[in-house]
């Protein structure tokens, strides 16, 4: 049986095998690839940067984080906050479950694939560190690959409601990263908008 390091980097390329195939691409730094490939990527990298004392297991989540997300798509649910509250929740589960599909045949143990499940779910956002290293390493690669994207279709106040309900899930060395990401000139001024208040 191969050890840690090997298994994780196998988990990775089944990771990012299934989101190649996502048919929604974006462009980000100069490349235009899936977008759940590219928020595999940026998520790892996060976390990197942000905790990189993690336990490894821990890259495996952020990669999967949106695990073939475009499989259950959001027009599938009613509109509103309950519909969209639902669809993330049943993501989230959906991700865990493809993980684990996904990592058993690795020889993963049990313990370590429902380690990666809880933080993919974000089980416990306030008290697990891993749970919020995931969930920093989403908004932060929400801002930079969609930001843009949501500007353009919601209004101003909406949009400003948006990103302070992004920012209060993030942990204060996310919100300080948020500096790092490059962005266009209207993302920048929203984001100085939205977190001055």
């Amino acid at each position: 049986m191969c050890g840690l390091n090997e298994r994780i980097l196998l988990a990775a390329q089944a990771i990012d095998a299934a989101n190649a195939l996502d048919p929604n691409l974006v462009t980000v730094r100069g490349v235009r690839e899936p977008l759940a490939l590219v928020h595999g990527r940026l998520a790892v990298e996060w976390v990197q940067v942000l905790r990189p004392d993690a336990d490894p297991l821990l890259s495996i989540a952020a990669r999967a984080h949106h695990l073939r997300r475009w499989e259950l798509p959001r027009s599938g649910y009613p509109e509103g906050k309950a519909g969209y509250h639902r669809w993330k929740r049943d993501q989230r589960q959906r991700h865990a479950d493809d993980v684990a599909a996904l990592l058993a045949p690795l020889g993963f143990s049990d313990d370590d694939i429902a380690a990666v499940q809880r933080w993919i779910r974000r089980e416990a956002l306030n008290t697990d560190t891993g749970s919020q290293a995931v969930e920093d390493a989403a908004c932060l690669v929400f801002i930079e690959t969609q930001l843009a994207d949501v500007a353009t279709k919601l209004d101003h106040d909406h949009l400003v409601d948006v990103i302070r309900k992004t920012a209060k899930k993030m942990s204060p060395a996310a919100l300080d990263a948020v500096g790092r990401i490059p962005l266009g000139d209207v993302e920048q001024r929203l984001l100085a908008e939205a977190l001055a208040g």
